[in-house]
């Protein structure tokens, strides 16, 4: 399979239970050697796709392909190439982790990489599984998922739980295995660990697609944040007008929020005596929030 080949493709997914409309007609596609984020707040239907991916759930409509087979025809061998991990890890209390990992080997093969892991990730395979805490079950649960180096990995929320120095240990890990090749899906509610990590973004809400982009793309569409100090008198109001969609007034300074072209406000701006002025890019988390306020 070529780089610009999909390894993932979901096309018109539909899932309902009863009258809740979990996923309604999410399409999105991930390439070989890609990382994409699927990005939403908890309710969004982020868990109930991955769920039909995994083929866990029959989807009502639409069609799943992964490695170019079909996830209800082809599940078991589907399931042999992917390193999945639940939103919620669920294992056997009784057995430790290496007894869970020496499991998974008598089925996919002598593991190279899980001690090498669980090592990275400090987690003492000796214990059984119901004395860990949550964030060592979560190491676990990734540990398992990702010790046979795995064509496609397929993940809901792997590094909730964990500090940020033990989330940039998995980050380094899933980078490690996108250059050999793997192809990663993980859904998220952390910004930041998106745009650090992701190739492309996927953003749902209440079911339904409502972008799928480059982080490079998203970059360049988002909006700009603008903070001038301004000498003299001048209220919120003047600087309401085409393409910015907040406009507040802080003592002497002006704070905007521009979505598009900036040169409108700067030509405003150039009408006052400017004592000081700082322009940024707003973040992902305001990229993304802003598309939701267009959905509603």
């Amino acid at each position: 399979m070529s780089k610009t080949e999909n390894v993932i493709v979901v096309k018109g997914l539909v899932k309902h239970f009863g009258k809740v409309k979990a996923v309604s007609g999410v399409s999105f596609s991930v390439k070989k050697g890609e990382i994409l984020g699927f990005l939403g707040p908890n309710g969004a239907g982020k868990t109930t796709t991955i769920r039909c991916m995994m083929d866990f759930l029959r989807a009502d409509a639409g069609t799943i392909t992964i490695l170019g087979k079909d996830s209800k025809k082809d599940t078991v061998s589907i399931k042999e190439k992917v390193g999945y991990l639940s939103g919620n890890v669920r294992l056997y209390d009784k057995w430790s982790g290496e007894e869970h990992i020496k499991f998974v080997e008598s089925i996919r093969g002598k593991s190279d990489a899980a001690r090498k892991y669980a090592k990275k990730l400090d987690l003492d395979l000796k214990k059984k599984f119901k004395t860990l805490s949550s964030g060592n079950k979560q190491k676990l649960g990734l540990v398992l998922a990702l010790m046979n180096k795995p064509e496609v990995v397929i993940m809901d929320e792997p590094t909730v739980g964990l500090d940020p120095l033990l989330q940039n240990t998995i980050y380094d890990i899933l980078e490690e295995l996108r250059k050999k090749g793997s192809t990663i899906f993980i859904s998220s509610h952390n910004l930041a660990e998106v745009e650090k990590i992701c190739d492309r973004v996927a953003i749902i809400k209440d079911g339904k697609m409502v972008t799928v982009s480059r982080i490079e793309d998203l970059e360049f569409k988002k909006i700009h944040r603008v903070e001038a100090r301004l000498s003299g008198k001048f209220t919120a109001k003047e600087f309401e007008f085409n393409g910015v969609t907040e406009a507040k007034k802080n003592g002497s300074v002006i704070i905007l929020t521009v979505e598009g072209h900036i040169n409108p406000v700067i030509e405003k701006l150039a009408g006052y005596k400017i004592e000081n002025i700082e322009i940024t890019h707003a973040s992902l988390e305001e990229v993304f929030l802003n598309y939701y306020k267009k959905e509603k």
